[in-house]
């Protein structure tokens, strides 16, 4: 890739993906002139409207601003879930702008940093912001660009100096082998994406690849278990960065984190679920790695608030919890469904699912099917497709019928409120990652006004 160094206008294909604004912030709060284009109007496209970017909802040419039409010494990043039919990108491509995937900008601006880099098919979010949070707190030099937005900073970028730079190391389309990782984690290896792979074996090839990218195996962290070289990561068993002593008080985790050379007692972290507690053993480790002072990582992780759309709590009373959570994984509903029985033994428990994409649904209906029946009842969604066409065969009807559990049924998103609210559970989840975020808000605003 050519160097960004001379590069005053940006124009971003896909503005409003969570990964893409983050980008484009950067660029925003850097001086430079960023534009963009997305389908639709969002909250995130709004904020960024109100933070001075330009943003265009037509597909159409014409609308391109006048400063990007007369200078070819712009950079356009594109998103991958961008069609190739879109006449915007077809016209910069045919005018022969610089185009380039948004994961090889992100390779470009970290590899002069100390680029700390989290990867694995789970838990990539969570951990990175928490990282973030834990550098921010302790007057580090960071930039985190993350795939969510943080509970602390409502933002999905945190900004206090490029030094350290956080980012988010992503398996679809091999996008993180164009980073050049100081420090990094894998936080799991489980079958995904094998639209792309083809299997499970090519995916944990790649990830080797990636985890050779560290320089020194030293820094690399990764999940007990797993098939690399490096230091070890778990919440439940003994690793070379290990959470030990592990209670709940008042809702909370406390535990004792032991490293390859201390032990730091009585942290407090305040998410629910021992897939984030590993997440948190996993940020310390890489905090720790790049030099964070250890006497302020105490109250750093205690003050971590979460990040939204992850095990996020919308209604949280003594009759009702509501909790909106991104999971569109097996392995990430049964991750959900061990926090919220941790927390919530003696309750029964409703999730809501949308499955996001025909073909996970078709490689993983077996195992989404195993997960959804452990919870007490079952509502789902028709699968929302993204960037798919649709499989054959392949449809929520398909998935409700594996699914063994009397309590189960399809509802269309206009009955979907009553439906929820009609439940007998306290513990309500609403879960996936298509559109159903936007589901989420007028049900939690319904049942507070039917509380």
């Amino acid at each position: 890739m050519n160097s960004i160094t001379n590069i005053d206008n940006f124009y971003f294909i896909g503005i409003g993906g969570i990964g893409m604004s983050a980008l484009a912030r950067y660029f925003n709060l850097e001086g430079k002139k960023v534009f963009g284009y997305d389908k639709t109007p969002s909250e995130i496209t709004s904020t960024l409207i109100e933070e001075g970017i330009a943003i265009q909802f037509k597909d159409e040419v014409s609308l391109i601003p006048e400063l990007i039409q007369k200078n070819k010494k712009t950079l356009v990043v594109c998103t991958p879930a961008i069609s190739k039919n879109n006449n915007i990108l077809s016209w910069l491509n045919a005018k022969e702008y610089w185009v380039v995937k948004r994961s090889e900008l992100l390779g470009e601006i970290s590899k002069n940093s100390i680029c700390l880099a989290v990867a694995g098919t789970h838990g990539k979010t969570t951990t990175s912001a928490i990282l973030g949070h834990l550098l921010a707190s302790c007057n580090m030099p960071v930039t985190a660009f993350l795939g969510g937005v943080t509970e602390n900073y409502n933002s999905n970028l945190i900004y206090k100096g490029s030094e350290i730079m956080v980012v988010e190391a992503d398996e679809f389309d091999r996008s993180f082998l164009h980073l050049s990782p100081t420090i990094a984690c894998i936080t799991s290896m489980d079958a995904d994406h094998l639209d792309i792979y083809g299997s499970i074996s090519e995916l944990e090839n790649t990830f080797v690849d990636f985890s050779k990218l560290v320089p020194d195996s030293n820094n690399l962290l990764f999940k007990t278990g797993l098939p690399l070289e490096g230091k070890t990561v778990s919440a439940t068993e003994n690793a070379d960065f290990e959470a030990r002593n592990v209670r709940i008080e008042k809702g909370s985790y406390v535990f004792d984190l032991k490293t390859p050379s201390e032990e730091i007692k009585d942290l407090r972290f305040h998410l629910p679920g021992r897939h984030n507690m590993f997440n948190a053993v996993t940020a310390l480790g890489m905090a720790i790695l790049v030099g964070a002072p250890i006497d302020s990582l105490p109250n750093a992780l205690q003050d971590f608030k979460g990040v939204k759309r992850r095990f996020s709590y919308k209604i949280k009373t003594e009759n009702l919890v509501l909790i909106d959570d991104y999971a569109h994984h097996p392995a990430e509903i049964d991750a959900i469904h061990q926090a919220v029985t941790e927390m919530y033994p003696q309750n029964k428990k409703l999730i809501v699912f949308q499955p996001h994409l025909f073909s996970r649904t078709k490689d993983f209906g077996t195992e989404f099917a195993k997960s959804l029946s452990r919870f007490d009842e079952v509502i789902l969604l028709e699968i929302y497709p993204a960037r798919e066409e649709p499989i054959e065969g392949i449809s929520s009807k398909w998935l409700l019928d594996k699914i063994a559990n009397e309590n189960k049924k399809i509802v269309t998103k206009e009955d979907l409120s009553i439906e929820v609210k009609n439940s007998k559970c306290k513990i309500k989840l609403m879960v996936g990652a298509g559109d159903i975020g936007v589901e989420v808000e007028s049900i939690t605003k319904y049942l507070k006004d039917e509380d």
